[in-house]
């Protein structure tokens, strides 16, 4: 079989294509397996109680079921659903939305796709342009999006030290700059795997800097404002002209509807829609239904803020006690939990790769995510990134707790030698 250089892109070994590999031969070899490795949310009971309602509230509508069902949607997604949206959207935070300044797509990773391609890769005027991380560690699903090589460019972090056991990542400001040849600046808030929430400050200082630079600046909103809301510290929900918010239903419990939402100005939604027709087709309509009855009900917002929110920010802190206890005596410090459902543990003069630690995890039956594959663009040796795990929450007490011991016992051998 020869492929094409699409093909060849695309079927190569990536981090993310290894790793849901990785992780669902886990399972099937070891159902009992302790799970703490992807970015499946929580069950919990109040939201799975809405979203049946709501699915119920519209198939016990002839009408609506059909339109649900039977029909497809124009390239941007349902007109009225997307004009009710930006109506919501503009009474809660005053921004100047339309129906046209929105467009919906079959998940996060096929927006990010098309988003990325549209605006860096090869460019039809001549020369590459890129996508720039204002800093990493990112989100592992956008590092094989590109469509060509040198896609990204990032940059390291400031980090600051809090207390004995803990740091948070900043936007290192003095260092980053716009390159000539950047497409769109990229952030996840919050950030998948570290729970970082970049400060009102430092995304107004970002957003200035595109706006300067002539260049959009894309804001990952799969964990974040305004929903789902899984956000624990001071933060405010951004959009202006010159920003692509990106939303999903996947966190508020909705993963299997494949669900994103794209907010931006008139011409890139256009645009955005007519790739993503060729792409997909149409956006499909179960998400957007269920979406579009949870707005009418008032609990779009409501979900995530009074139940979506309060339950992951109430597992975190149990996650952190029971840290606290496990790895006591050993070098460890964790990013300051500001939102996600992720907990990001650096152990710093780690003798063995995250890589390696993984391995020897899995083998004892304990997913977690090696951290230095979520470093995407940065080319520059940096030891930090080898001595990272992220860790998911969304699971029992009782699992994390069983899979944190088995990490202690690892972490200990491998700083004694072993």
């Amino acid at each position: 079989m020869r492929l094409s250089r699409f093909g060849e892109t695309l079927s190569a070994g990536s981090g993310i294509v290894s790793l849901m590999d990785d992780l669902g031969s886990a399972l099937r070899d070891n159902p009992d397996m302790l799970f703490l490795g992807g970015g499946n949310p929580a069950r919990i009971p109040a939201v799975e109680a809405a979203l049946r309602q709501a699915l119920t509230d519209v198939l016990a509508e002839p009408e609506r079921a059909w339109q649900m069902l039977g029909v497809y949607q124009s390239p941007a997604g349902d007109l009225a659903l997307r004009t009710e949206l930006a109506a919501h959207l503009a009474r809660e935070y005053d921004w100047p939305l339309r129906a046209s300044n929105i467009a919906f797509a079959n998940g996060s990773q096929s927006a990010f796709f098309v988003l990325f391609n549209l605006l860096a890769g090869e460019m039809a005027e001549g020369g590459q342009r890129h996508i720039q991380l204002p800093l990493v560690p990112e989100y592992l699903g956008y590092s094989e999006l590109g469509l060509g090589g040198d896609f990204y460019r990032a940059t390291r972090p400031e980090i600051e030290l809090l207390g004995e056991h803990f740091f948070k990542y900043h936007v290192d400001l003095e260092r980053f700059a716009i390159a000539p040849d950047c497409g769109a600046l990229c952030v996840s808030r919050p950030t998948n795997p570290t729970g970082n929430v970049i400060t009102d400050d430092e995304l107004a200082a970002l957003d200035a800097r595109a706006r300067d630079a002539g260049v959009p600046l894309i804001i990952d909103g799969a964990y974040g404002l305004p929903f789902p809301g899984i956000v624990f510290t001071q933060a405010r929900s951004h959009w202006n002209d010159n920003t692509v918010l990106v939303l999903s239903l996947s966190k508020l419990g909705l993963p299997g509807v494949r669900t994103a939402i794209v907010i931006a100005s008139e011409p890139l939604i256009q645009t955005f829609a007519q790739a993503n027709t060729v792409l997909s087709l149409a956006a499909g309509n179960v998400g957007p239904a269920i979406a579009g009855q949870l707005l009418a009900s008032e609990q779009l917002l409501a979900l995530g803020r009074q139940k979506v929110a309060p339950f992951y920010q109430a597992r975190c802190q149990e996650t952190l006690a029971l840290i606290e206890r496990t790895l006591a005596g050993l070098p460890y410090r964790i990013h300051q939990p500001e939102g996600a459902i992720f907990l990001w543990l650096w152990f710093q003069g780690l003798p063995i790769s995250s890589e390696a630690l993984y391995q020897r995890l899995k083998a004892r039956g304990v997913l977690m995510i090696a951290g230095e594959h979520f470093f995407p663009g940065l080319d520059a040796p940096w030891d930090h990134r080898y001595e990272c795990l992220r860790i998911s929450y969304a699971q029992s007490t009782e699992v994390i707790a069983s899979a944190l011991s088995v990490l202690a016992d690892e972490l200990a051998r491998a700083y004694a030698g072993g």
